[in-house]
């Protein structure tokens, strides 16, 4: 059975998940409280980037997404950093010869777990590359960068606060992979705001790893592990509740 392509454009209530990193247990875990969580059927499951390298098991979160999808009608995932330099080191990207994505993947974004999931081992992205199941290849070729919703806007890094915001919308929507490290994937300062000026609704974005979940004015952050301490966040929006990979109590009472 093929997997749908992520969907870019969403809308009703949603629950946005922190940067994942491998954390196969800890994503279990905000999956079970998903499921007891009133109507979930209506509501988005939005990925917002970062589902590998670090943490023990890539590829077990990458499989529990795809049989996500298969079984929830309303899930979808934005690039992070990570995924950008394994798909344009695995050639699953056109990217320009300038960028050295292997060895800068390789050497400074901790893959060698994302290897051992696959059972591969570290370094030889030939090997990994023909380990991808065929969903896993389909979904790394083609990630969105941005996801839209009436009231929010969902972006691995955020928003840089002095462009139009009108102009950063028209190249997430096209995707630049001619950029050396493009800033809504990879710059750390976006989370510290503000938005542009013009900007409509509410920036969601991971990235940079927090103490507990951020709401700013305009800007909401999810990453509270960064892969590598801590516990993994999910914000349901609107409602702005936060559920962690410690909590344990089902969600019956979810307005």
């Amino acid at each position: 059975m093929s997997i749908r392509q992520p969907p870019t454009r969403i809308d009703g209530p949603v629950a946005v998940i922190g940067d994942v990193h491998g954390q196969l247990s800890e994503l279990r875990q905000i999956i079970h409280q998903l499921e007891h969580t009133p109507e979930i059927h209506r509501r988005w499951i939005v990925f917002i980037g970062d589902l590998v390298d670090r943490g023990p098991d890539s590829r077990g979160v990458l499989d529990l997404y795809c049989d996500l999808s298969k079984h929830h009608d309303r899930v979808t995932w934005i690039c992070g950093n990570h995924e950008l330099a394994m798909a344009a080191s695995l050639g699953l990207i056109q990217t320009p010869d300038y960028v050295d994505w292997k060895n800068n993947w390789l050497q400074l974004y901790s893959a060698e777990p994302t290897f051992e999931s696959y059972s591969v081992q570290f370094r030889d992205v030939a090997a990994l590359r023909s380990a991808l199941p065929e969903e896993h290849t389909a979904l790394l070729s083609n990630l969105p960068w941005i996801v839209e919703h009436p009231q929010y806007l969902f972006v691995h890094a955020g928003l840089d606060p002095d462009l139009p915001f009108d102009m950063q919308i028209q190249i997430l929507r096209k995707r630049d992979y001619s950029l050396a490290q493009p800033p809504w994937l990879f710059s750390r300062t976006f989370i510290q705001g503000p938005v542009p000026r013009e900007c409509p609704v509410t920036v969601v974005q991971g990235h940079v790893p927090l103490q507990e979940v951020h709401f700013g004015n305009r800007i909401i952050g999810t990453d509270t592990t960064g892969g590598v301490s801590g516990d993994l966040s999910c914000v349901l929006l609107p409602e702005n509740i936060v559920l962690t990979s410690a909590d344990n109590a089902p969600l019956d009472e979810i307005p």
